[in-house]
């Protein structure tokens, strides 16, 4: 079995020996991330936080004909290894097909990172991790056949398609354990190598990372439906992005529109036209991975998509595990329910109201997610509650509004204000939190302006494209809102703090 270090050595062996050298020279190794050469540029190591220039010197095709000369083949995803280690090297291409770039990230195998989840794991439920790329997913997805295989002693086999989870080569790494490996000879055939495991190998258990297309929900589905414990990755950072995912969302059980009668529709209060829960999940559990060691469960998935379209909040149990390796065990904020879109206008408040007095808040058919994201970014004291005679004040739609439903009829008569939007966004929730506390203009507010000018500067095509003043994330969110609504492009650039926004067509 190799050491961390031979690990490490594997892939600083296969730079060009000057760059290996300055690499070696370099603080806290064990923190290197990944090692970035590009021709004709200067090539650079990456750490958490920082990152290095190896060399006064431009990158040459020699330089990178030496790397590629020193690891695996190429896929079909541009990806490569380093035999026996969990290296990934990722190659950029010209429109030739010649490498004119090399990632060399390095892949560390890391071992306990998985107790934090051992009592879902040994349950025999089928868990779908999710999280932003580098969070530790596949650290994760690794750690857990390994110990289903040594520790549980289950048939574990693993569909690994770019071989990041038993690296490159024929012998798998040993951080898998006894687990088995099927590697996938080009991404598209993932699907199908799923199903083979199944009908060949008779396993109890299957590993897979990275489901992303329809093909492979569907494959993921026809093994659920075998009575086989699934664990994947799939491409999104939370629940509510799934749910938003047409070509993923049926991991959790679909989401279908349906059209109810006038008398159930009268009774539940909503409209004809309702968002439902298609079928059974394929996962049972979902984790977001949030953090080194930080996470969000939901135990039921099909119990938390079906509250979650209903509008009820929604509390995954978060875990954290501190650096003793005790497991801090605490429940989370309200999961968010899909948003609708309109504008708004807001009644007179009750003067008697406090500014700072925290203020419950009763939204109908308002976001939950937007709406505490907007009193935090606000940094207002609001309580979101489930029922009408427990709020302060009500936010709703406008549609909602006018058709009187029998709970704002009942609010309404019991001296609540009622604040009734026309949208939906971010922006205009936090327009009507700034309406309930009576604020001055904020910040915010600037810096929407400014957005909305640049918005007509490059839709009139006065300007190609501008970039905004730097701004907090939150804000950053309203402005990217605004620029889609017009039809146009944006993306974040820079670093904290002073990560701002760009409009273009």
């Amino acid at each position: 079995m190799t050491t961390e270090r031979e690990d490490l050595d594997a892939i600083l062996d296969a730079l060009p020996p000057d760059l290996c050298q300055r690499v070696r020279a370099l603080a806290d190794l064990n923190g290197l991330l990944e090692i970035v050469i590009d021709l004709g540029r200067i090539p650079e190591a990456r750490f958490a936080g920082r990152e290095e220039q190896l060399s006064h010197r431009e990158v040459t095709a020699e330089d990178l004909a030496y790397v590629i000369s020193r690891i695996g083949q190429f896929g079909g995803d541009n990806r490569a290894g380093i035999e026996r280690t969990l290296h990934r090297i990722s190659a950029l291409r010209n429109r030739a097909g010649k490498v004119v770039g090399l990632t060399l990230r390095v892949g560390r195998a890391m071992y306990g990172t998985m107790e934090i989840i051992r009592d879902v794991v040994e349950a025999g439920k089928s868990i779908l991790l999710l999280g932003r790329p580098g969070v530790g997913k596949t650290t994760l997805l690794r750690e857990v056949a390994r110990v289903l295989a040594d520790d549980l002693g289950k048939r574990v086999v693993i569909v690994d398609t770019s071989n990041e989870i038993a690296g490159d080569g024929d012998i798998p790494h040993p951080g898998i354990g006894r687990a088995r490996r099927m590697q996938v000879a080009t991404p598209t055939l993932q699907h199908a190598v799923m199903i083979e495991a199944v009908e060949n190998h008779m396993p109890e258990v299957i590993v897979i990372d990275e489901i992303g297309t329809e093909q492979e929900a569907v494959a993921a589905r026809t093994i659920a439906e075998r009575g086989v414990q699934l664990v994947a990755t799939a491409h999104g950072n939370t629940l509510e992005n799934l749910m938003l995912n047409p070509t993923l969302s049926d991991l959790i059980g679909g989401i279908q529109s349906v059209t109810l009668s006038d008398e159930e529709a009268r009774r539940r209060g909503t409209q004809k036209s309702v968002l439902e829960r298609k079928a059974p999940p394929t996962f049972q559990v979902l984790v977001e991975i949030q953090g080194y060691q930080k996470l969000a469960i939901y135990h039921d998935v099909a119990q938390t998509v079906d509250a979650v379209l209903l509008g009820n909040p929604v509390a995954p149990e978060l875990r954290e595990r501190e650096g003793a390796g005790d497991v801090k065990v605490s429940s989370g904020r309200a999961s968010r329910e899909p948003a609708e879109a309109v504008e708004r206008r807001s009644t007179p408040r009750a003067p008697s109201m406090g500014i700072r007095e925290t203020v419950k808040v009763y939204p109908f058919g308002i976001s939950w997610s937007r709406l505490e994201d907007a009193a935090r970014g606000l940094d207002l004291p609001v309580a979101i509650v489930r029922e009408p005679e427990d709020a302060d004040v009500v936010i709703t739609l406008k549609n909602y509004y006018r058709r009187k439903t029998p709970r704002l009829r009942n609010a309404e008569s019991n001296g609540v204000p009622i604040y009734v939007a026309r949208s939906n966004s971010s922006s205009q929730i936090a327009s009507a939190l700034t309406s309930v506390f009576e604020l001055r203009r904020g910040p915010e507010e600037d810096a929407l302006d400014e957005t909305r000018e640049a918005i007509d500067a490059v839709a009139n095509g006065a300007r190609d494209e501008v970039e905004l003043e730097a701004q907090n994330a939150y804000v950053r969110k309203l402005q990217h809102e605004l620029i889609e609504r017009a039809n146009l492009s944006s993306r974040s650039t820079g670093h904290e703090p002073y990560r701002r926004v760009q409009i273009y067509k």
